[in-house]
């Protein structure tokens, strides 16, 4: 999500020469010094965290020596996450 929805940001100005970026982040920073932008910037990014759920994937393999499952297709999620596998609910 954008600056506005995220941070509760104002638009930028329609008029005076700003563009069509009404709805943008705006300036990041000053020049040369201290020439970089300073951490706990207000930008745009993911908003919130929420539980997703991946219907009708299939169960390729499981490997028991290992300890895995090998999965046909993409699973959400950092690697190394907590991934709970269940019944289909849903038929294909």
């Amino acid at each position: 999500s954008g600056v506005i929805k995220r941070w509760n940001q104002r638009r930028l100005k329609e008029t005076h020469g700003v563009g069509p970026v009404h709805r943008e982040v705006g300036s990041m920073g000053a020049n040369s010094t201290p020439s970089r932008v300073f951490k706990q910037k207000h930008m745009p990014g993911q908003y919130g965290h929420e539980k997703v759920t991946v219907q009708n994937l299939e169960v390729v393999k499981v490997d028991a020596a290992r300890n895995a499952l090998l999965i046909k297709g993409a699973i959400p999620g950092p690697k190394g996450s907590i991934v709970t596998v269940c019944d289909s609910v849903k038929s294909k």
